[in-house]
C-alpha cells in the first residue's frame, strides 16, 4: 500500500502543479474570489512538500483539512461559474430558460462552468491519499 499511497501523493502534486499554471496562464486573479484557488493551491502545494519531507501526523492533518477546504471551494466555484455563465447566456438571449439555459451554461467557453470541478477532484486525490493512513495512529513505520 505505501507505493500506492507515494503514487497518490504524486498525482495530487502534479494537478496541483499544472492545474495553478492552468489558472495563472488564464489570469484568474482579477478579483479576490478568483485567488481562493491559487492561494489554496499554493498552500496545497506547502503542505505536500512539508508532509513529504517530514512525514509526520500534523502535516497528514494539515493536509487533510486543506483538502477538505478544495472540496468547499470548488463545490462554491462550480456554483459561482454557473451563475456567471447562465447569466451571461441570459444576458445574450433573454428568452432562455429551464434545461436550454442549463444546457447552454454548462456548455459554455468563458466561464467554464465545469472547470472548479478540478478543485474537488483535488480534494478527493488528496483525501484518498489520507484515507485510513497509517500516520494518524502516530506510528513513522509506514508515513508515505
Amino acid at each position: 500500500m505505501p507505493s500506492l499511497r507515494r503514487f497518490l501523493l504524486v498525482l495530487l502534486f502534479i494537478g496541483l502543479v499544472v492545474t495553478g499554471s492552468d489558472l495563472m496562464l488564464l489570469e484568474h486573479y482579477e478579483d479576490r474570489l478568483q485567488l481562493v484557488p491559487l492561494v489554496l493551491i499554493a498552500a496545497g502545494l506547502v503542505a505536500v512538500g512539508a508532509h513529504a519531507h517530514r512525514r509526520s501526523s500534523s502535516s497528514l492533518k494539515a493536509l487533510r483539512i486543506l483538502m477538505v477546504l478544495y472540496l468547499f471551494a470548488g463545490l462554491t466555484g462550480l456554483v459561482l461559474h454557473y451563475r456567471g455563465s447562465s447569466a451571461f447566456q441570459v444576458e445574450v438571449n433573454p428568452g432562455l430558460e429551464g434545461f436550454e439555459l442549463f444546457w447552454k451554461a454548462v456548455r459554455a467557453k468563458a466561464p467554464p462552468a465545469l472547470a472548479p470541478a478540478a478543485m474537488v477532484h483535488l480534494g478527493l486525490l488528496g483525501l484518498a491519499y489520507g484515507y485510513r493512513h497509517p500516520g494518524l495512529s502516530g506510528t513513522r513505520n509506514e508515513l508515505e
